[in-house]
């Protein structure tokens, strides 16, 4: 069965590095580990690299025998804004006939601190827009969901100008582990179980 892992984020150089965009970043990361390269397929509305477990160097994963590194996943970088997520969510499931309980979606999480890593199945949207977008085009919130903490802004600050705003430098270090950390925690979804993911994971 293939997996669609798409992180989500907006388009465009005005938004490279911003907390909102930590899905693009763990896309980007796992096409790297993969050795991979982005395409833009005609009518997808993302960028998308098509890649197998193997490609992460893993050859017996994990306790599911059934796992096999011959699966395969299509990880993709919606290029439609933050609100639109879901047209090329899917667009791309559609058309590779994947069901809600083998998408994985990436996302930052304003409820979650900084630096912290949270796994789930399914659940409510909580004003993330592009988690509505999803809901509202596969017609359930039923996948899962990588969610990684920005934290809430500090003192009056507008949610959308916090979020929207790329990371301070002295953060550099700390996001390139979480975006490392969320990498590695979607792999675990795959290879394993969510429960085995959440205990390793959850913090």
């Amino acid at each position: 069965m293939t997996w669609l892992v798409a992180g989500l984020g907006n388009p465009g150089p005005a938004y490279a590095d911003t907390r909102h965009n930590v899905g693009w970043m763990c896309a980007d990361e796992l096409v790297r580990r993969a050795n991979a390269t982005w395409k833009k397929p005609l009518l997808a509305r993302a960028q998308v690299a098509e890649v197998r477990l193997r490609d992460f160097g893993l050859t017996a994963v994990g306790p599911l025998t059934a796992v096999s590194p011959n699966e395969k996943l299509i990880i993709a970088k919606p290029l439609t804004y933050m609100n639109d997520s879901g047209i090329a969510v899917k667009k791309l499931a559609a058309f590779a006939k994947i069901p809600a309980d083998h998408i994985i979606v990436i996302h930052d999480e304003l409820d979650i601190d900084f630096g912290a890593l949270r796994l789930k199945l399914g659940g409510g949207d909580n004003g993330h827009n592009g988690l509505k977008s999803i809901r509202a085009h596969l017609g359930t919130g039923d996948y899962y969901r990588v969610r990684i903490g920005i934290g809430r802004p500090p003192g009056h600050l507008d949610p959308v100008d916090y979020v929207l705003a790329k990371f301070p430098k002295k953060d550099a270090v700390d996001v390139s582990l979480n975006i490392a950390t969320a990498a590695d925690a979607v792999l675990a979804l795959i290879t394993t179980d969510l429960a085995t993911a959440q205990n390793r994971f959850n913090s």
